[in-house]
């Protein structure tokens, strides 16, 4: 594969924005970080002004490939080697410029920085390790980083990343070390797996060195081994001995990772991925189950501290023997119930056996899975809004967290009425079946399973279909050039 290098930063820009529209691990930062003299941007916990893909994908950020070249061939993934398509490479001082450009013209609040494997994961890590370090120490650059972790890369250059970048992530890509056997044959799940541990764990460190409670725990053993070094809160930015090299994208030996370093400066004090790690894995590209599949992210999020795991419908963008057909195009359904169901196991208590089991692998494509899950278990129903607990009035369809929290306070000083569920922000047209005010319902209604099925399906019906037709619709993208026709 060659790379053309004689393109404009244009034409490069619209390459590798397009081939990085697959990744959808972009979302709002989790990272507070005020603006300071002398500096550029800043980033916010409340989240990042968000912009929209041709796809409907939401992009928060300058959401761009280093390059689009890679030595793997995974089946599924359009930049895959055997792929015939025009290949091109930013350089650092490229990626930099377009970061601050944009920023400056308030386009964007951060940058999403993926990339193709170049040469190999160690010197695509060092490129992006050189990337980070202009943007925060040369240019000030204060606003969002999210950077990928190359699995197979040196430990110490995903350590030199961690420091620098505000959150990193690590595509886990297929549910099963089989579907990677399959369809991504130059990767495994140890490689991936690897980079995530280190993480993980450096994230830990951090918390125990500020004096926090961990979080979660890490496996048997390995505590003491990650935990026992020095305070970690005597570490601060890293250094590098850039300039030393005849060129920022020479490939690096291994001898010379150990110039990412840690140095102690006095006044200043460094954090290991603040806004902690995600993964995505593609939904439809092999034969899982969606009880397997969320089986694999309640996994992540306890032995691994996940912040988030995203689903991304597979998009037949190859042609390939061992690629399914999707005559129905994407299952952007089955991504909207994933999605669901995971919002129900990080916010609501629900664990992933409970919303599916072995027997019943997959989701209801037409409920979504509270409303699904409620129906299984009408012997918990109706509940009394005027005295259920927290935890009950959670499980109630149509009610979220705001509204439960409202209720608890509410219900202190008077009885609440449907009238009031109402003005609270409760959805009376799923909670209504499910719920009882001082021992009545809202309408003389049967506790019967078919019967509230059938007075929920014609509202989720038509949710579904708006989903499954969103290719119907277009979305306006950052880089749109809006034709406007005078008066």
């Amino acid at each position: 594969m060659l790379i053309q290098e004689n393109l404009s930063i244009q034409e490069k820009l619209s390459i590798l924005s397009d081939a990085a529209k697959y990744d959808v691990s972009c979302t709002s930062s989790g990272v507070e970080r005020k603006g300071k003299k002398g500096g550029l941007g800043c980033a916010s916990q409340e989240g990042i002004c968000h912009s929209f893909t041709s796809d409907g994908r939401c992009v928060s950020l300058l959401k761009i490939l280093l390059t689009n070249q890679c030595i793997y061939d995974c089946k599924y993934c359009i930049n895959r080697c055997s792929n015939d398509t025009l290949r091109t490479a930013f350089t650092p001082e490229e990626v930099c410029s377009l970061t601050m450009e944009f920023y400056r013209r308030n386009y964007i609040e951060g940058l999403f920085l993926s990339s193709g494997i170049l040469g190999s994961p160690d010197h695509t890590m060092e490129l992006i390790c050189q990337i980070l370090w202009k943007l925060r120490r040369h240019h000030q650059f204060n606003g969002y980083i999210h950077v990928k972790a190359i699995p197979g890369a040196d430990p110490s250059l995903i350590e030199a990343a961690g420091f620098l970048a505000d959150r990193m992530s690590v595509n886990l890509e297929l549910p099963t070390a089989e579907g990677l056997r399959r369809l991504a044959p130059g990767k495994t799940r140890e490689k991936i797996l690897k980079p995530m541990r280190q993480i993980q764990t450096g994230i830990l460190r951090q918390i125990q060195a500020e004096g926090l409670a961990l979080p979660w725990s890490l496996p048997e053993g390995e505590q003491g081994r990650y935990l026992s070094g020095e305070k970690e809160s005597g570490r601060a930015w890293l250094f590098s001995s850039e300039g030393k090299h005849n060129s920022p994208v020479q490939r690096l030996g291994r001898s010379r990772y150990g110039n990412w370093g840690i140095r102690q400066d006095s006044g200043k004090k460094a954090y290991f991925v603040p806004g902690g790690q995600s993964t995505q894995m593609i939904v439809g590209a092999t034969p899982e189950t969606d009880f397997q599949m969320l089986s694999v992210a309640e996994a992540l999020y306890q032995k691994f501290g996940m912040k988030r795991v995203f689903y991304s419908a597979y998009v037949p963008v190859n042609q390939d023997a061992g690629l399914p057909a999707l005559p129905g195009g994407p299952p952007l359904l089955r991504e909207h119930r994933l999605y669901q169901a995971d919002w129900l196991m990080r916010y609501y208590g629900f664990d992933a056996g409970e919303l599916l089991t072995e027997k019943r692998p997959n989701f209801n494509l037409f409920l979504d899975p509270k409303c699904d899950w409620a129906l299984q278990h009408l012997e918990k129903f109706p509940v009394e809004v005027n005295s259920a607990d927290y935890q009950t009035l959670l499980r109630v369809p149509g009610m979220g967290i705001k509204s439960v929290s409202r209720i608890l306070s509410a219900r202190k000083t008077a009885s609440l009425s449907f009238s009031d569920l109402k003005k609270i922000g409760v959805v009376l047209k799923r909670a209504q079946y499910f719920i009882t005010c001082s021992g009545r319902m809202m309408n003389s209604v049967k506790i019967d399973q078919d019967y509230i099925a059938s007075c929920l399906l014609g509202e989720e019906r038509r949710r579904a279909w708006e989903i499954s037709a969103s290719g119907s619709y277009r979305q306006l993208s950052l880089f749109d050039d809006m034709h406007l026709q005078k008066r």
